[in-house]
């Protein structure tokens, strides 16, 4: 079996999470999640209130201003991807170099 270098892995990985984010992520179920569920059942949705981000650019996993849901969507999704890609990537490089400092 050929050797795959880890770049090439890594854009495979990558191309994957921008593709569910930006076209699978419209089909997912629209029921609401665990907690948003929960409350429901038990009676104290009514007691939720609004946050902070609501007028943010992003919020409710859909990109504001754009008239598509499905293009909405898909941009949030890849946001998404590319904020936490590059905060992982950012944390990654910090935690690295200063492990390969000299002890002073």
């Amino acid at each position: 079996m050929k050797n795959v270098s880890t770049k090439w892995v890594a854009l495979g990985i990558a191309a994957a999470a921008l593709v569910l984010a930006g076209i699978v992520s419209f089909y997912a179920s629209g029921s609401p999640d665990g907690l948003t569920k929960v409350s429901e059942d038990k009676g104290f949705a009514s007691a939720e209130t609004e946050h902070g981000a609501k007028d943010s650019p992003l919020a409710g996993y859909s990109a504001k201003d754009v008239g598509n849901d499905r293009l909405a969507t898909g941009i949030a999704g890849v946001v998404g991807v590319l904020v936490v890609a590059g905060l992982g990537t950012g944390l990654v490089y910090v935690v690295r170099r200063r492990d390969h400092q000299p002890a002073a």
